[in-house]
């Protein structure tokens, strides 16, 4: 049986392959194993963006930020998955929201504190 990781892996290089929804389709069943599977959910995301499925992309987008709130990369993807679809206020939010992200992260690492 293959693990999540595996499935992961297998997603990433279908993607890289351009075989996009062979790839969605490894996604959700590495998520289907674990649905809290940051990597998957990214994978998944990107894929939906590539397919232009902008609701789908910022649904799994909004679901990395509710699992990872401080991860930057999550804001700053959901952002571009609004700007994509023309929601201009909300990609702005979702900048800003990983903008502060990373000024805080900077911060703490002049400061010496290392931590996340």
């Amino acid at each position: 049986m293959a693990t999540k990781e595996d499935l992961y892996d297998a997603g990433v290089d279908l993607f890289g392959e351009g075989r996009v929804d062979e790839a969605i389709a490894v996604y959700t069943e590495a998520l289907g194993l674990d649905p809290q599977y940051v990597h998957a959910l990214h994978g998944l995301a990107m894929a939906y963006l590539s397919r232009e499925n902008y609701e789908d992309a910022i649904a799994v987008g909004k679901r990395i930020c509710e699992l990872m709130p401080y991860d930057v990369l999550a804001h700053a993807s959901l952002s571009t998955f609004f700007q994509q679809q023309g929601k201009m206020a909300d990609a702005e939010a979702e900048n800003a929201a990983a903008r502060r992200l990373l000024d805080s992260e900077r911060k703490r690492n002049e400061e010496g504190d290392h931590s996340t």
